[in-house]
């Protein structure tokens, strides 16, 4: 895997004096870029940009890191990276079918703040902020602090029911990112989980490692490796992300023990093609980073100029079975409207389907037959016992 700087791609967004800073996370945060001002010093905006970015402090604010901003194209206005943070006009517009909390996270609250939709695992949503904001997020009406919701985990009610819930043994972290807490108050936060017996492991969902890979440093992960079995699953969608700081960072997660998963989600001109698919899952695994799901783009408001048919994302899944190594290749998912929860939808590989037999093609479209098991008669289970009890000679 080459190795991507932060000024390959655009160098003098910020001035040279910044590289005395870059790698500290908290200068990074303090030098988000987060106003219109911001953008325009740096990028020539269209009007469809300019529009969007000034409706974005009435829905989802728009917050991007001196580390991501350098990856956008300037020259181009329909850059990857530039088409995921930088808000558009077409966010203002709302298709029929989309829905302010398309995953049904609310309903499922027995606590605020708490989602138990699954028996055994919850959702705990910790913060409301994070790093940079994504234009498609799934739960912008209650993300940045300029949604239509706010955030009001109840930290003590959440804690106490997952004490007197014994079927929990799985609890993720998200929000919003956990990462953006200092490490004190996200040891705080695991301690007490970890003292809950029949809570068995605990998962971390964060963009951080891809928007500010400053902040995973080893004191975090030293931090972190107390409190195993703990798993994270980190976000990223192009392989333009994957830099050699962000390699670098999840090498840091990984050296700790910490497996890795990817999650993406399929978008519209950033990664809905087999070739920028195949791109990025190879880069992941090089990080040591397992591709875990594709999502569908959930059905968020003003969310439909990303979004894709899902035939595409069942065709990107066929496209890449059998061209490469099976760890590479996600499983694509739809998240029921509502509240349904992860719905699998794959490649249709059974052509045909009758008693004892299945008709089948494999990735390159070859055909076969295999003859499916049917139980063994009773008559030759008598017979086959009748015969284990007659005596055995050598």
């Amino acid at each position: 895997m080459s190795d991507v700087t932060f000024s390959s791609h655009a160098p003098g967004y910020w001035p040279a004096e910044a590289m005395d800073h870059w790698h500290d996370a908290r200068w990074q945060l303090r030098n988000r870029v987060n106003s219109l001002a911001d953008l325009e010093a740096r990028l020539d905006l269209t009007d469809i940009e300019r529009a969007g970015v000034l409706l974005a402090g009435h829905k989802l604010a728009m917050s991007i890191t001196p580390h991501f901003f350098n990856l956008i194209d300037r020259d181009d206005p329909d850059c990857p990276i530039r088409r995921q943070v930088i808000p558009r006009i077409e966010e203002g517009w709302n298709a029929p079918e989309e829905l302010s909390d398309p995953c049904g996270e609310d309903s499922h609250m027995p606590v605020p703040g708490l989602v138990h939709r699954y028996p055994d695992r919850v959702l705990f949503l910790v913060t409301d902020r994070c790093a940079s904001y994504c234009r498609y997020c799934t739960r912008s009406r209650v993300v940045s602090g300029v949604g239509e919701q706010h955030l009001e985990t109840q930290w003590e009610a959440a804690f106490k029911y997952l004490e007197r819930t014994p079927q929990v043994r799985d609890v993720l972290l998200s929000g919003g990112d956990p990462l953006i807490f200092s490490d004190e108050r996200l040891d705080r936060i695991l301690t007490r989980l970890r003292a809950i017996p029949h809570i068995e492991f605990l998962r971390i969902g964060t963009r951080i490692p891809i928007f500010m890979p400053q902040r995973i440093t080893p004191e975090l992960c030293a931090m972190l490796k107390k409190h195993h079995p703990l798993f994270m699953s980190i976000h990223s969608n192009h392989p333009r992300e994957l830099t050699s700081e962000v390699r670098d960072a999840l090498g840091r997660l990984a050296d700790v023990g910490i497996p890795l998963g990817n999650q993406s989600v399929l978008l519209r001109g950033v990664n809905d093609s087999v070739e920028v698919q195949q791109e990025l899952v190879h880069k992941l695994l090089m990080c040591r980073v397992r591709p875990y799901y594709l999502y569908q783009c959930d059905l968020i408001n003003g969310s439909s100029h990303l979004r894709t048919p899902v035939a595409d994302g069942i065709a990107i899944i066929d496209g890449l079975r059998g061209h490469t190594t099976g760890y590479a290749i996600p499983q694509f998912v739809v998240d029921g409207p509502g509240g349904g929860g992860k719905i699998p939808l794959n490649p249709q590989y059974i052509i045909d389907s009758t008693p004892g037999k299945l008709t089948m093609r494999n990735y390159d479209g070859a055909v076969f037959d295999y003859p499916d098991p049917s139980p063994m008669p009773p008559a030759v289970l008598e017979r086959l016992h009748q015969q284990s009890l007659q005596p055995q000679t050598l």
